[in-house]
């Protein structure tokens, strides 16, 4: 072999990266602080699946994508705009 495999899923993830922007993995306290800041915040929720049990959670504040990983479900506040995803996916880096 000569090794293009892995070039070719480190040009992947790469290309993943550009298309989403940055993600900021936050703490769960810190997730509620930037979801806080805004008056009807959008969150996209995804609960792991057979394996895992975990429940992800995306936000975007000023240009930039906020995630958060939980064990339990969070309390989020009443003004948000809740969306069930299947899976979400981040990038490895």
């Amino acid at each position: 072999m000569n090794g293009g495999g892995g070039a070719a899923a480190a040009a992947a993830i790469a290309n993943a990266i550009k298309a989403s922007g940055a993600i900021v993995r936050l703490k769960e306290e810190d997730f509620i602080k930037v979801i806080s800041r805004s008056d009807n915040p959008v969150i996209i929720v995804s609960r792991g699946g057979f394996m895992r049990k975990d429940f992800d959670y995306l936000t975007a504040y000023k240009g930039f994508i906020f995630y958060v990983r939980t064990k339990e479900e969070m309390n989020l506040p009443g003004n948000s705009e809740i969306i069930s995803a299947q899976q979400i996916w981040i990038p490895s880096h």
